[in-house]
C-alpha cells in the first residue's frame, strides 16, 4: 500500500468535522478553567455549560418547529388548491338587454346590477 494514498471527500469531511469538534472541546475546556480560576466551583461550572448546552439545543428545536408548522400549513394550502374544483359555470349572469333595460341579469331574468330606473337613456 502506497503511503501517498489518495484521499476522498468523505475522509476530508470527516478530518474537518474531527478537527471542528476538537476545537469546541478545546474551548469548553478553556471556559471551564476561566470559570474556575474566577472563583466559580467546578461542578457549578459545568452545570452552567450544560444550561447553555439545554438553552440552545432548545431554541433550535423552537425554531425548527415553526419551521415545520410553517411547511406543513404551506403543504396543506398547495394541496388545497390543487383539490379546489373552480368553476366558471355557476355563476349564470350575463350583460344583456332585459326588461328594465342593459344590465346584469341573473339566468332567471333578474337585474342584479345597480341601476337607477330614472336614469335610463333610450
Amino acid at each position: 500500500m502506497s503511503p501517498n494514498k489518495h484521499i476522498n471527500n468523505a475522509e476530508r469531511l470527516g478530518r474537518w468535522l474531527g478537527g471542528l469538534w476538537r476545537g469546541y472541546v478545546r474551548r469548553e475546556r478553556q471556559a471551564v478553567v476561566w470559570m474556575v480560576a474566577g472563583g466559580v466551583p467546578a461542578g457549578v461550572a459545568a452545570a452552567v455549560l450544560w444550561v447553555a448546552k439545554i438553552a440552545v439545543l432548545g431554541a433550535l428545536l423552537y425554531v425548527a418547529f415553526w419551521i415545520a408548522l410553517l411547511i406543513v400549513f404551506a403543504t396543506l394550502v398547495a394541496w388545497t388548491a390543487r383539490n379546489t374544483e373552480v368553476s366558471d359555470n355557476d355563476d349564470k349572469s350575463e350583460w344583456r338587454y332585459g326588461d328594465s333595460g342593459y344590465g346584469l341579469y341573473t339566468s332567471e331574468g333578474y337585474r342584479i346590477d345597480p341601476h337607477d330606473p330614472e336614469n335610463e337613456q333610450r
